[in-house]
């Protein structure tokens, strides 16, 4: 389950505890199985301190998937970040900004796609539990754009929650 509010917060259901300081990845129990998971820093708050809401839904409407920015960024609002490799110093890399805010925004989406997509990879080497489907929720989870640049990057199949 990925819940993308203002932080994007990941989480696998595994039948054993996994616990790893340095990839900010934690567990929670329930019944007899386990949420094992993290959160990071980027997400929402990001794209809300850069654009208004009814500025997301237009320029979201306006990023095709299929032509990648090939920008280099790393969405935070500050410097920090928990996972899914806890780094207190990881800088915000938001450069070169580009004229079109579409562009920008896409740039944003493909860099948090990333960030989700290595944060199952992490969860899957920790707990040895393969990703088989995920289900999304928060606002983020109704952007069709970004579902489609996080489908793109994760090789499981999206469901409803």
């Amino acid at each position: 389950m990925t819940s993308l509010g203002s932080t994007i917060v990941l989480k696998l259901l595994v039948d054993h505890p996994v616990d790893d300081l340095e990839s900010g990845v934690y567990s929670h129990r329930i019944g007899d199985l386990w949420l094992v998971g993290g959160s990071s820093n980027s997400g929402g708050a990001v794209l809300a301190h850069y654009f208004q809401p009814k500025a997301l839904e237009v320029l979201s409407a306006r990023i095709d998937p299929s032509r990648p920015t090939e920008l280099d960024y790393y969405p935070l609002l500050k410097k920090g970040e928990r996972f899914p490799v806890s780094d207190a110093e990881r800088a915000p890399k938001l450069t070169p900004r580009p004229v079109d805010d579409a562009v920008f925004l896409q740039g944003m989406l493909e860099a948090m796609s990333a960030i989700e997509a290595d944060g199952y990879a992490r969860l899957a080497r920790l707990s040895g539990c393969k990703l088989r489907s995920l289900r999304s929720v928060g606002g983020g989870a109704r952007n069709p754009a970004w579902t489609r640049l996080r489908a793109a990057r994760i090789a499981a199949p999206f469901l409803r929650p």
